[in-house]
């Protein structure tokens, strides 16, 4: 059994990445320091947004960051406002990118 890292400090450690890559991000939504799930929306600054989630796979066990939401950015934004209501635990973070990088895929942030 792998010990989970607490929300709180991935998120710390992920904002502290995305400032070395120039990417800005804020953490709209703050959720539970320990346990909190994680949501990464990119807008894209052409009117349109993904959000991803990290889901485990039922099947191995393993981790991966998953799309959870697309399309014009008011859209992305409402069901991230669903999200976060069904969940107050939820952390939201949103970055700005053009070319859409989120880092999520890098050694230490991707599982």
């Amino acid at each position: 059994m792998s010990a989970r890292l607490a929300s709180g400090f991935w998120v710390s450690a992920y904002l502290a990445r995305l400032r070395l890559a120039d990417i800005p991000a804020y953490v709209t939504a703050k959720g539970d320091a320990e346990a909190g799930a994680v949501v990464v929306k990119v807008a894209l600054l052409d009117g349109t947004a993904r959000a991803y989630e990290r889901r485990s796979d039922l099947m191995t066990g393993a981790r991966a960051w998953m799309l959870f939401a697309e399309g014009p950015e008011p859209q992305v934004d409402a069901q991230l406002a669903r999200a976060r209501r069904n969940d107050p635990d939820l952390w939201l973070i949103e970055l700005e990118d053009r070319q859409g990088r989120t880092l999520l895929e890098e050694d230490g942030l991707s599982g």
